[in-house]
Protein backbone atom coordinates (compact mmCIF):
# COMPACT_ATOMS: atom_id res chain seq x y z
CA UNK A 1 0.00 0.00 0.00
CA UNK A 2 2.71 2.23 0.85
CA UNK A 3 4.59 1.41 -3.00
CA UNK A 4 1.05 3.03 -4.60
CA UNK A 5 1.46 6.36 -2.29
CA UNK A 6 5.02 7.02 -2.36
CA UNK A 7 6.85 4.55 -4.92
CA UNK A 8 9.03 1.50 -4.66
CA UNK A 9 11.85 3.79 -4.99
CA UNK A 10 10.97 5.91 -1.67
CA UNK A 11 9.45 2.52 -0.03
CA UNK A 12 13.13 1.41 -0.14
CA UNK A 13 14.98 4.21 0.77
CA UNK A 14 12.93 4.00 4.03
CA UNK A 15 13.63 0.59 4.44
CA UNK A 16 17.68 1.36 5.03
CA UNK A 17 17.19 4.00 7.84
CA UNK A 18 17.94 3.42 11.37
CA UNK A 19 15.92 5.07 14.23
CA UNK A 20 16.70 5.46 17.19
CA UNK A 21 13.18 5.82 19.42
CA UNK A 22 13.55 6.66 23.28
CA UNK A 23 10.31 6.52 25.03
CA UNK A 24 7.54 4.17 24.12
CA UNK A 25 4.94 5.73 26.43
CA UNK A 26 1.78 7.46 25.21
CA UNK A 27 3.75 9.47 22.79
CA UNK A 28 5.83 7.08 22.10
CA UNK A 29 3.71 3.71 20.94
CA UNK A 30 2.33 6.07 18.90
CA UNK A 31 5.40 6.88 17.14
CA UNK A 32 6.61 3.70 16.95
CA UNK A 33 3.09 2.19 15.38
CA UNK A 34 3.53 5.35 12.50
CA UNK A 35 6.90 4.09 11.64
CA UNK A 36 6.73 0.53 11.19
CA UNK A 37 3.71 0.70 9.18
CA UNK A 38 5.42 3.38 6.84
CA UNK A 39 8.33 1.46 5.84
CA UNK A 40 10.96 1.46 8.55
CA UNK A 41 12.63 -1.76 9.03
CA UNK A 42 15.39 -1.32 11.65
CA UNK A 43 14.55 0.66 14.74
CA UNK A 44 15.96 0.71 18.30
CA UNK A 45 13.26 1.61 21.39
CA UNK A 46 14.59 2.52 24.66
CA UNK A 47 12.75 2.21 27.95
CA UNK A 48 12.83 0.98 31.39
CA UNK A 49 9.04 1.09 32.21
CA UNK A 50 6.64 -1.88 32.29
CA UNK A 51 2.62 -1.49 32.39
CA UNK A 52 0.52 -0.27 34.64
CA UNK A 53 -3.58 -0.29 34.50
CA UNK A 54 -3.11 3.59 34.14
CA UNK A 55 -1.44 3.36 30.77
CA UNK A 56 -4.69 1.78 29.54
CA UNK A 57 -6.78 5.10 28.55
CA UNK A 58 -3.71 6.07 26.08
CA UNK A 59 -0.98 3.98 25.62
CA UNK A 60 -1.05 1.71 22.19
CA UNK A 61 -0.58 -1.83 22.95
CA UNK A 62 -1.36 -1.91 26.71
CA UNK A 63 -4.52 -4.19 27.75
CA UNK A 64 -4.66 -6.53 30.98
CA UNK A 65 -2.86 -9.07 29.62
CA UNK A 66 0.35 -7.19 29.59
CA UNK A 67 -0.13 -5.27 33.20
CA UNK A 68 3.65 -5.80 34.75
CA UNK A 69 5.12 -6.27 31.61
CA UNK A 70 7.88 -4.56 30.13
CA UNK A 71 7.07 -1.91 27.49
CA UNK A 72 9.85 -3.17 25.44
CA UNK A 73 9.16 -6.25 25.37
CA UNK A 74 5.31 -6.38 24.03
CA UNK A 75 6.19 -3.40 21.42
CA UNK A 76 9.07 -5.86 20.00
CA UNK A 77 6.06 -8.88 20.19
CA UNK A 78 3.80 -6.72 18.41
CA UNK A 79 6.00 -5.67 15.88
CA UNK A 80 7.39 -9.62 15.01
CA UNK A 81 3.24 -10.71 15.08
CA UNK A 82 3.53 -8.14 11.25
CA UNK A 83 4.32 -9.11 8.35
CA UNK A 84 6.55 -6.61 7.66
CA UNK A 85 10.06 -7.97 8.28
CA UNK A 86 10.82 -5.00 11.25
CA UNK A 87 14.17 -5.52 13.00
CA UNK A 88 13.45 -4.19 16.61
CA UNK A 89 16.10 -3.42 18.89
CA UNK A 90 15.09 -3.17 22.47
CA UNK A 91 17.28 -1.87 25.12
CA UNK A 92 15.61 -1.55 28.97
CA UNK A 93 17.53 1.24 30.19
CA UNK A 94 16.35 4.30 31.98
CA UNK A 95 18.28 6.95 29.54
CA UNK A 96 20.44 9.29 30.79
CA UNK A 97 24.07 10.54 30.69
CA UNK A 98 25.53 7.84 31.80
CA UNK A 99 23.71 5.41 29.60
CA UNK A 100 26.37 3.31 27.72
CA UNK A 101 24.32 3.54 24.09
CA UNK A 102 26.50 3.34 20.60
CA UNK A 103 24.33 6.12 18.79
CA UNK A 104 26.76 5.96 15.84
CA UNK A 105 24.27 3.72 13.67
CA UNK A 106 21.72 5.64 13.90
CA UNK A 107 19.92 8.01 11.24
CA UNK A 108 17.30 9.91 13.44
CA UNK A 109 16.96 10.29 17.02
CA UNK A 110 13.22 10.85 18.26
CA UNK A 111 12.96 12.11 21.85
CA UNK A 112 9.70 11.12 23.34
CA UNK A 113 10.90 10.66 27.04
CA UNK A 114 9.47 12.69 29.88
CA UNK A 115 13.02 13.93 31.54
CA UNK A 116 15.04 16.81 31.06
CA UNK A 117 18.35 15.09 31.71
CA UNK A 118 17.69 12.71 28.56
CA UNK A 119 16.33 15.56 26.89
CA UNK A 120 19.10 17.33 26.61
CA UNK A 121 21.71 14.35 26.63
CA UNK A 122 20.16 13.07 23.42
CA UNK A 123 20.77 16.73 21.85
CA UNK A 124 24.17 16.89 23.28
CA UNK A 125 24.90 13.45 21.20
CA UNK A 126 23.12 14.76 17.91
CA UNK A 127 25.15 17.50 18.00
CA UNK A 128 27.94 15.82 18.55
CA UNK A 129 27.67 13.24 16.27
CA UNK A 130 25.65 15.29 13.54
CA UNK A 131 22.17 13.32 13.91
CA UNK A 132 19.44 14.66 13.43
CA UNK A 133 16.60 14.53 15.92
CA UNK A 134 13.02 15.88 16.88
CA UNK A 135 11.59 15.57 20.31
CA UNK A 136 8.26 15.95 21.99
CA UNK A 137 7.48 18.50 24.73
CA UNK A 138 4.56 18.36 26.74
CA UNK A 139 1.24 16.12 26.65
CA UNK A 140 -0.54 16.27 30.11
CA UNK A 141 -3.45 18.08 30.94
CA UNK A 142 -4.80 19.03 27.39
CA UNK A 143 -7.32 17.75 25.69
CA UNK A 144 -6.84 19.51 22.43
CA UNK A 145 -4.93 17.33 19.36
CA UNK A 146 -5.53 20.57 16.76
CA UNK A 147 -3.17 22.63 18.99
CA UNK A 148 -0.20 20.19 18.44
CA UNK A 149 2.26 21.16 15.85
CA UNK A 150 5.72 20.72 14.58
CA UNK A 151 7.75 23.76 15.73
CA UNK A 152 11.69 25.33 16.64
CA UNK A 153 12.04 25.24 20.34
CA UNK A 154 12.07 29.05 20.50
CA UNK A 155 8.71 29.01 18.58
CA UNK A 156 7.21 27.27 21.37
CA UNK A 157 4.56 28.77 24.17
CA UNK A 158 1.92 27.90 26.72
CA UNK A 159 4.62 24.60 27.55
CA UNK A 160 6.58 24.68 30.57
CA UNK A 161 8.38 21.15 29.94
CA UNK A 162 9.49 23.21 26.66
CA UNK A 163 10.84 26.36 29.01
CA UNK A 164 12.36 23.71 30.99
CA UNK A 165 14.43 22.23 27.61
CA UNK A 166 15.19 25.83 26.85
CA UNK A 167 16.54 26.81 29.65
CA UNK A 168 18.46 23.28 29.87
CA UNK A 169 19.93 23.79 27.28
CA UNK A 170 21.00 27.32 27.57
CA UNK A 171 22.49 26.03 30.66
CA UNK A 172 25.65 23.53 28.53
CA UNK A 173 25.41 26.58 25.91
CA UNK A 174 23.82 24.90 23.35
CA UNK A 175 22.13 27.70 20.99
CA UNK A 176 21.01 25.21 18.05
CA UNK A 177 17.16 25.84 18.07
CA UNK A 178 15.80 21.99 17.94
CA UNK A 179 12.78 20.85 16.28
CA UNK A 180 10.22 19.46 18.60
CA UNK A 181 6.46 18.62 18.38
CA UNK A 182 4.49 20.32 21.26
CA UNK A 183 1.17 22.23 21.88
CA UNK A 184 -0.10 25.95 22.23
CA UNK A 185 -2.65 25.06 24.64
CA UNK A 186 -2.67 25.90 28.20
CA UNK A 187 -2.40 23.07 30.22
CA UNK A 188 -5.14 22.50 32.74
CA UNK A 189 -4.06 23.13 36.45
CA UNK A 190 -5.05 19.85 38.01
CA UNK A 191 -2.97 17.22 39.90
CA UNK A 192 -2.16 14.20 39.12
CA UNK A 193 -1.04 15.43 35.81
CA UNK A 194 -3.44 13.20 33.14
CA UNK A 195 -3.21 12.39 29.60
CA UNK A 196 -6.04 12.14 27.16
CA UNK A 197 -5.13 9.53 24.20
CA UNK A 198 -6.05 12.09 21.56
CA UNK A 199 -3.21 14.44 22.48
CA UNK A 200 -0.68 11.55 23.18
CA UNK A 201 -1.38 9.98 19.61
CA UNK A 202 -1.70 13.06 17.81
CA UNK A 203 1.81 13.93 18.98
CA UNK A 204 3.52 10.68 18.26
CA UNK A 205 1.90 10.81 14.65
CA UNK A 206 3.71 14.50 14.02
CA UNK A 207 6.90 13.31 15.19
CA UNK A 208 6.96 9.83 13.45
CA UNK A 209 6.10 11.71 10.11
CA UNK A 210 8.45 14.60 10.49
CA UNK A 211 11.04 12.19 9.95
CA UNK A 212 9.27 9.83 7.73
CA UNK A 213 8.96 12.88 5.10
CA UNK A 214 12.15 14.27 6.46
CA UNK A 215 14.33 10.87 5.45
CA UNK A 216 12.96 11.00 1.80
CA UNK A 217 13.79 14.49 1.34
CA UNK A 218 17.54 13.54 2.06
CA UNK A 219 19.32 13.34 -1.61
Amino acid sequence: MNERLIGLIDTKKLSKFNILLVGVGGVGSACFEVLIRSGIKNITIVDFDTYEESNLNRQLHSNLNVIGKKKIDVLKNFANTLPLDIKVNSVDVFLDSSSNLNFNKYDYIIDACDTIEAKVYLVKKALELNKKIISSMGVGNRINPHDLGVFKLSKTSNDPLAKKFKLALKKEGITKDVIVVASNELPIKKTPVSSYIGVSLVSGVLLADYVIKDLLNEN
